[in-house]
């Protein structure tokens, strides 16, 4: 086997740089998955599940806070 490495694209969006990191720490967290599976298998494995955990992750907009309402109770009228 070469010990070829693959060189990612360096002009990414957002999105694009989530997936190299996390693909590159699954890389180095599992070495023994590598040996079994062969580089080529898993590559694209990984690139797979970088891909799915990203679109996992999504901004939540804020909130704006609202002040609470008062309610009005009318006033009781004397008898």
């Amino acid at each position: 086997m070469s010990t070829k490495k693959i060189t990612r694209k360096k002009n990414l969006t957002e999105h694009g740089k989530l997936v190299n990191t996390i693909a590159d720490q699954l890389q180095t967290a599992l070495p023994k998955l590598k040996e079994q599976l062969g580089e080529k298998k898993f590559e694209k494995r990984i690139n797979k599940v970088a891909k799915k955990l990203v679109a996992g992750i999504k901004e939540v907009p804020t909130k704006k806070s609202k002040a609470p309402i008062k309610k009005i109770t009318p006033a009781k009228k004397k008898a």
